[in-house]
């Protein structure tokens, strides 16, 4: 894989895959990934965490779209043998904010078809949180998957656990829905305000997710969820596929609640 900026996943090792699980017990605890974990820590300052323990390795590092609640935004990633990092750029390749880190052991991949400008995407769900990325090329895209699922597979092999089957909701972005997605009736205004169903992720308003459910894999206390998927949840009846997306662009099943109106937190 070459050394080139933007999206590309820029590994840290020109082994060859059949190569790859030697080549991660080989660099472990070799001086150099020390010292590139070392940077990524620097990178994030005292508000990230730490990232350097026995056995782990960075992978590769890139940076790609990611598709926030309000419009897509650049972020950098970082993929290690066992953990997913993500930031918001402050100054590329010197600083990061806003760290995020999602143990691949949960994470599932899925691809998603080219609508217009987002083209090379795919989507990253795990059980709290699920969104889709894009890459700028569609060899960029299939380095990432393919790095992405070899060390997941990896991880489950070694632990013996099943992938996880549980994910929580791709958000539709609020710039797909001019009216509520359930009633269909009420247009989103400055006064009529969107808010987003944790279990579909549907765009819905007030009146149609004035209830709250509890999802243990999303928070430790009840979240916002739309009248459907609330009736769906408590009757036990919820059938395993059957939300769609309304003609949007995503096929599977997070932001936040009110606390993320601002899409700075993504």
């Amino acid at each position: 894989m070459s050394e080139t900026d933007g999206g590309v996943l820029r590994a840290h090792s020109s082994e060859t895959p059949s190569c790859k699980v030697k080549m991660v017990d080989r660099l472990a605890n070799s001086e150099a990934n020390s010292k590139r974990i070392a940077v990524v820590e620097s990178c994030f300052g005292a508000a990230g965490q730490p990232l350097a323990i026995p056995g782990r390795v960075l992978i590769g590092e890139g940076v790609l779209t990611k598709l926030c609640r309000k419009k897509p935004k650049a972020r950098q990633f970082f993929l290690f043998n066992d953990i997913l990092v993500y930031g918001n750029i402050v100054i590329q390749k010197k600083k990061y904010n806003k760290q995020h880190i999602i143990p691949l052991e949960s994470v599932t991949i899925d691809t998603v078809p080219d609508d217009g400008d987002l083209r090379n995407g795919w989507l990253i769900k795990t059980p709290t949180k699920s969104f889709a990325v894009y890459a700028a090329t569609a060899t960029e895209k299939s380095e990432w998957m393919n790095h992405i699922g070899k060390c997941v597979g990896d991880l489950l092999l070694k632990s013996g656990k099943a992938p996880t089957g549980e994910h929580a909701a791709v958000w539709v972005p609020d710039s797909e829905a001019s009216v509520c997605m359930r009633c269909q009736k009420v247009k989103f205004t400055t006064v009529s305000r969107r808010h987003h169903c944790r279990k579909c992720g549907f765009v819905v308003c007030g009146p149609c997710s004035e209830k709250k459910y509890l999802l243990p894999s999303q928070s430790s206390k009840p979240v916002r969820v739309c009248e459907y998927c609330y009736v769906q949840l408590t009757s036990g009846s919820f059938p395993p596929d059957s939300i769609g997306r309304l003609g949007s662009k995503f096929s599977s099943n997070n932001l936040s609640d009110d606390e993320d109106e601002d899409d700075s937190s993504d």
